[in-house]
């Protein structure tokens, strides 16, 4: 699999997680794709929440890792 077949995965996946992450008043969005990590942005309510790890290292990056062995984390930028 080619990396932007790798980067359309990732954004859909991201797209069946955010009604979630929006649910709780956070936002989730897709940022690269580079060196077998995602990039990803949490915002809104997530930004500032103590569980913001546990959401994206236990949460997120499990889904993402799971499903596209290729991808080795995911990784939150601000």
């Amino acid at each position: 699999m080619n990396n932007e077949d790798i980067k359309l995965k990732i954004i859909a996946l991201i797209d069946k997680i955010r009604p979630f992450i929006i649910s709780d008043g956070g936002n989730l969005e897709f940022v690269k794709y580079e060196d077998n990590k995602a990039y990803v942005r949490l915002s809104g309510a997530c930004k500032d929440c103590a569980l913001i790890d546990v959401t994206l290292k236990d949460g997120i990056e499990e889904m993402i890792v799971g499903e596209i062995p290729e991808v080795k984390e995911v990784i939150n930028v601000d």
